[in-house]
């Protein structure tokens, strides 16, 4: 969702060293061999392994839409990702292949045109405060020196004031959520690498790759029953039994406790819940009528507009006649909480500061994707909590054999894919050939 990922790798084995019992009953009983619960990045994925190893299955999803958090929003006459916008680490992100695969185009940002600029309340940020957002990403290089799972503050806070402001800022801008809730070690495990983008939307290549799979939208799953063979699917349109589940819905969700577990998951499973938490990253999209202000395309508007407020405001992407507004953290559920029409104001608003009255004459609508309140999300994307960073390993474990929870909460085979839609991916992936056994 964010291009303000500093990342490094870091390689840990999906479930390598956890057992799980064989499946050793009728097939008959069931009506699949596998439900997959959820039909975001990591549902899609699921389903493709699944067709591709022969299974029967379907996937479950609660929106009238498949997609999840990778959505592209049309909803003004002209796209925007409402959610996930990079395809990081393309050189080893699934999606960045399957649009080769499906003739969907795209390209590096890198080759994308603009600038960034910062400021504080409308007034450009001087330049001494610049080098603290330059230099504070070496902290979190594991290959400059091991990152502790302590906060994210605590990490910079010798660094002086400058510093953590910075990575104040950068964590709201990147993960969503304040920086003292996120643990400095789980953020130096993301990979990185180049960005691509996809013109059409990446939401738009999502939806395009779930062509052909058996989902049934508009379906909402309340209750997983494993006390016996198999597993019992309880949902709003029926029940189904598999002899496996993968489970693919955000953090968020499970945390609210949407979908009820019978018998009671394991202490492990709930302790990965515990340490995980969902960030607030959020966007407001600003259609204009064409006037652009004397901004080029592809210019970024840095606004810190508080202690802990800070806007960026993307500039004309793909030459489209909008701005969108990004931002997160509590500021970011507080503005989602306000409602759409106070929160795209408020945003019109704070564009107008810098860029002067004429943003409120030529501005023709807005949209809110506030993922905070979104029922089947919770939030935006997950982070580990400090001294919480085993939490993504212990939620990928699997379920008595029958459970598999997937998602960039697991991050893929190895959990520096954690909290894009290329490691949800290979979640997905990698839960199917467990529970395809």
């Amino acid at each position: 969702m964010s291009k303000a990922f500093l990342t490094r790798r870091r390689v840990l084995q999906l479930g390598a060293a956890t057992p799980f019992a064989t499946r050793a009953f009728a097939q008959a009983a069931f009506d699949f061999d596998v439900v997959v619960v959820g039909a975001g990045s990591a549902g899609i994925a699921a389903g493709r392994e699944l067709a591709r190893l022969g299974k029967s299955f379907v996937i479950l999803e609660a929106r009238n839409r498949v997609g999840g958090r990778v959505f592209t929003d049309t909803s003004l006459g002209e796209g925007f990702d409402a959610g996930a916008i990079y395809i990081h680490w393309a050189e080893k992100n699934p999606w960045r292949k399957l649009a080769q695969e499906l003739g969907v185009a795209v390209f590096d940002s890198d080759q994308l045109p603009g600038s960034f600029r910062l400021y504080q309340d409308g007034e450009t940020i001087q330049r001494g405060s610049r080098r603290a957002y330059a230099t504070v990403g070496d902290r979190f290089d594991p290959d400059i020196a091991p990152v502790p799972d302590i906060p994210m503050t605590t990490r910079v806070e010798a660094d002086g004031d400058d510093a953590l402001r910075a990575v104040s800022n950068l964590a709201r801008m990147a993960l969503g959520e304040e920086a003292e809730r996120v643990s400095a070690l789980d953020y130096a495990r993301l990979w990185s690498g180049d960005d691509y983008v996809a013109p059409d939307g990446y939401g738009s290549l999502v939806t395009r790759a779930a062509n052909g799979l058996p989902v049934r939208l508009s379906t909402q799953v309340r209750a997983i029953d494993w006390s016996g063979q198999g597993v019992t699917i309880d949902t709003d349109r029926g029940v189904l039994r598999a002899g496996a589940v993968i489970v693919t819905v955000p953090v968020g969700v499970l945390r609210a406790e949407r979908i009820r577990f019978t018998p009671r998951l394991p202490d492990d499973t709930l302790r990965g819940l515990d340490g995980l938490q969902m960030g607030a990253l959020t966007k407001i999209a600003l259609r204009f009528n064409g006037e652009r202000f004397s901004i080029p395309q592809g210019t970024d508007l840095w606004d810190i507009a508080g202690p802990r407020a800070t806007f960026d405001f993307e500039c004309w992407p793909f030459d489209r006649n909008l701005i969108v507004a990004v931002f997160g953290g509590d500021h970011a559920r507080e503005i989602v909480r306000m409602g759409e029409t106070a929160a795209v104001d408020l945003a019109l608003s704070r564009l107008a500061r810098i860029v002067g009255p004429s943003a409120r004459r030529a501005f023709v609508g807005g949209r809110l994707a506030g993922w905070s309140e979104d029922p089947f999300a919770q939030g935006s994307y997950s982070h580990a909590l400090p001294g919480r960073a085993d939490a993504r390993a212990l939620l990928a474990a699997p379920v008595g054999g029958r459970i598999f929870f997937a998602g960039e909460a697991t991050g893929g085979e190895n959990f520096g894919g954690a909290m894009t839609a290329g490691g949800a991916y290979l979640a997905g992936e990698a839960a199917a050939r467990l529970a395809g056994v």
